[in-house]
């Protein structure tokens, strides 16, 4: 197997080759538009509900609680689609995001009413339930069903991938596959970019209502599915196999040689990558200073903009950005891309978002976080949906929904060890209401009970009264990046993605080397 995409032969002008998609590339590529709307909206959203204070209406989970979902979501999310890649490739695409669709509603609404179901499980006591696992009474309810919602989520999510992709590389002319995958990675950024708007005004109003709009959104892609057909099969692609036959040719797949040491390799980069859905968030709503864009853009655009107590924007409109710039620039930089082999767009990608990732941490400033994420996503477009192309090209016939599930697996790699890695060195060092309390028993003479006894609203306001120096919370803010260096996280990321590049620079070689022995031996 080799990655025939070299610098493209094809000589079709960008609108040429967009004309000359299929029909059914575009309802796909609309069908991912809504699974990432309803996705990304609860996404971008949700780290910040996880380690919501008690009184806020949040079950309050530590960073490390909300890691371990995160991680066991990675496990479920990513490595389901090694099994349902050939499952789809066996018994249909369609059958495939049905099942998909019904268990990414289930997942929205288990998680929405986790609070809810756990105070019936807690004899009806709704107070006993408002806490993580090592909290209140009842608390581990709270944990548990939200983990199981999660849990459907990530199941849903693993069933529909694979299903998707493996139709739309199916159906992908070669000669256009560069320029194809840039809009359909465009198409799952335009999604992703609308979602957050709908989510940070409906979680100022409720919570349980993002959970709500989501599921609402997911059930839209029933409809299309009475309107197509599936994609003809040839007869070097027909698979009769059983589904435990097929299930175990998919599982065997994932380690032919190539296949996983790429998978290996370019798991570094999701590792870098989830970090800005899984701590960024949390980062931005503890340390970024984002009043001035916030009151900018309430004032173009009025309340839809959702402004914290505090004056800062949501942060899921910071990170929006992200999404933004790749729904409007990845078909381009799928066509630029396409001029360069694959795992060289990969590995100048990876660099760009490694430096960007660095960047994250120099400054407080909401401007400069804003411009990290988008430096970061100049960065991914050039090397997420280029690794669908890769895979694709080296897919054997009959085998690109498989391909598509392998995908997925370098995906939850980087994910479950980053998750696991930031959750902890998020709690330790990086929550601003955590270094606040060790700041009131190292500096202010505070009891450690005292500072345990407060609740989590409370203990900023606590280090603001007691320090002669501090007048508002922004004060002690400064205080605590200057004390504590809670960035510095963001530099140990950026290393572990240059690890992921250099590993790709030498496998590029060795794989080089390969096939250009393979074919002096044939010639």
């Amino acid at each position: 197997m080799t990655d025939s995409t070299h610098p493209s032969q094809n000589s079709e002008s960008l609108w040429q080759q967009v004309k000359g998609f299929p029909g059914l590339f575009w309802t796909a590529n609309w069908m991912e538009l809504i699974e990432r709307f309803s996705y990304y909206g609860l996404r971008t959203v949700v780290p910040i509900y996880m380690v919501l204070a008690f009184e806020e209406g949040g079950p309050q989970f530590t960073h490390i609680e909300k890691a371990s979902i995160f991680a066991y979501w990675a496990l479920v999310q990513s490595f389901i689609p090694v099994f349902t890649g050939g499952f789809a490739d066996r018994f249909g695409y369609k059958l495939n995001i049905v099942i998909a669709t019904f268990v990414k509603i289930a997942g929205y609404l288990v998680m929405g009413y986790a609070i809810r179901i756990a105070a019936v499980m807690n004899n009806g006591d709704l107070t006993g339930v408002e806490g993580n696992i090592n909290g209140a009474a009842g608390g581990e309810y709270t944990y548990w069903v939200f983990f199981a919602g999660a849990m459907l989520l990530a199941a849903g999510t693993a069933i529909f991938k694979p299903g998707l992709q493996g139709m739309v590389a199916k159906i992908m002319p070669k000669s256009r596959a560069s320029t194809g995958w840039g809009i359909f990675y465009q198409m799952v950024n335009v999604g992703a970019f609308l979602g957050p708007l709908l989510a940070g005004p409906l979680r100022l109003m409720s919570w349980e209502y993002v959970f709500l709009a989501c599921a609402a959104a997911i059930a839209l892609n029933f409809i299309p599915l009475f309107f197509f057909s599936e994609p003809e099969r040839s007869a070097e692609e027909q698979d009769n196999s059983g589904i435990m036959e097929s299930l175990i040719k998919s599982f065997k797949g994932l380690f032919e040689p190539r296949l996983f040491a790429f998978t290996i390799l370019f798991s570094g980069f999701w590792l870098m990558f989830f970090q800005l859905f899984d701590i960024l968030p949390n980062f931005i709503d503890d340390w970024v200073d984002s009043r001035e864009i916030g009151a900018m853009l309430q004032g173009t655009f009025g309340g839809i903009v959702p402004i914290n107590p505090d004056g800062n924007l949501g942060q899921e409109w910071m990170i929006n950005i992200n999404a933004l710039l790749i729904s409007l620039l990845a078909f381009l930089m799928g066509y630029l891309t396409g001029k360069v082999k694959s795992l060289h767009a990969m590995i100048l990608g990876i660099g760009v978002s490694c430096v960007a990732i660095w960047m994250l941490g120099m400054s407080m400033d909401g401007w400069w976080c804003l411009f990290a994420i988008g430096v970061f996503s100049l960065g991914e477009m050039a090397a997420s949906p280029t690794r669908l192309r890769y895979l694709a090209n080296i897919a054997p016939p009959g085998r690109s929904g498989a391909y598509m599930g392998y995908a997925n697996a370098t995906v939850g790699i980087g994910w479950f060890f980053g998750s696991l890695i930031a959750g902890n060195w998020y709690e330790n060092g990086g929550d601003k209401v955590n270094l606040a309390k060790t700041y009131l028993v190292e500096n202010l003479g505070q009891t450690q009970s005292a500072v345990d006894a407060l609740k989590k609203t409370q203990v900023v306001d606590r280090l603001v009264e007691l320090s002669p120096n501090l007048n508002d919370a922004w004060g002690a803010q400064k205080l605590l990046w200057d004390t504590y260096h809670p960035y510095e996280m963001w530099t140990y990321f950026a290393l572990i993605g240059v690890s992921s590049m250099v590993g790709l620079m030498v496998f590029n070689y060795v794989t080089q080397k390969q096939d250009a022995a393979k074919a002096k031996a044939s010639s």
